[in-house]
């Protein structure tokens, strides 16, 4: 058992073998489900963190799709990959609880709302620990404005960017997660795309602006190199 689990990475993701890893967790493997979270939880709390307004529902959120799983698993039989099948889940109840959070979420108080930073941003581990100060401040200061305007854009383009350019989902696999076709995928793509550089552009501007920033803050980049 130790030496397939120790393998599973090794195995995921290609679909003739995929099988194998299935029937772990199929048989009810505590290594191989331990295995799975260890593998999916941040990706996937990254992502429904992109979907939903409050990290603690990301959070719950984000145990619920692992309930989904273990639950649903007896029932995948490899139509699409595991990876695909996954994400399909965590999309669909991250956009489940946004629309319940929509209804109800404004009525109530949270216990959260003293806290002095209520909606800390993932984006904080995308800065480099070996940076000097001033230039992890410029980075976070970077990746906290694409953050912002990423939730800004409106669905489904948001999604599609999000899984395109941030989660690195081919076309296909974006397809099968959303149960759309190839030419709806890039065309949400591309006006997401547009949404995010209309909203970038008046900060990349303004920071290009600023001379004695220049050699610290990282050169204007792409939307798509942002992102």
């Amino acid at each position: 058992m130790g030496t397939v689990v120790g393998n599973l990475a090794g195995v995921i993701g290609v679909r003739p073998e995929e099988a194998a890893v299935v029937e772990q967790l199929k048989a009810g493997s505590e290594e191989a489900f331990a295995w799975l979270i260890s593998r999916y939880q941040q990706p996937l709390y990254s992502l429904i963190y992109r979907i939903l307004p409050n990290p603690g529902d990301a959070a719950d959120t984000t145990q619920e799709v692992f309930v989904k799983v273990f639950r649903g698993i007896a029932h995948f039989h490899g139509e699409a990959s595991l990876r695909t099948w996954i994400y399909r889940i965590a999309l669909h109840e991250a956009l489940n609880q946004r629309r319940w959070w929509a209804r109800h979420q404004r009525q109530q108080v949270t216990i959260d709302a003293d806290r002095d930073d209520p909606h800390a941003s993932p984006a904080e581990n995308l800065v480099d620990t070996h940076e000097s100060p001033f230039d992890a401040a410029a980075h976070a200061e970077i990746a906290e404005r694409v953050e912002a305007a990423l939730r800004e854009v409106p669905e489904p383009f948001r999604t599609v960017v999000v899984l395109r350019d941030i989660e690195g989902f081919g076309y296909e696999e974006i397809a099968e997660i959303l149960d759309a076709n190839l030419g709806t995928v890039k065309s949400r793509l591309m006006r997401g795309r547009a949404h995010l550089k209309n909203l970038l552009t008046p900060y990349m501007e303004a920071a290009n602006r600023k001379p004695s920033h220049r050699s610290s803050v990282a050169p204007a980049c792409s939307v798509e190199e942002a992102v």
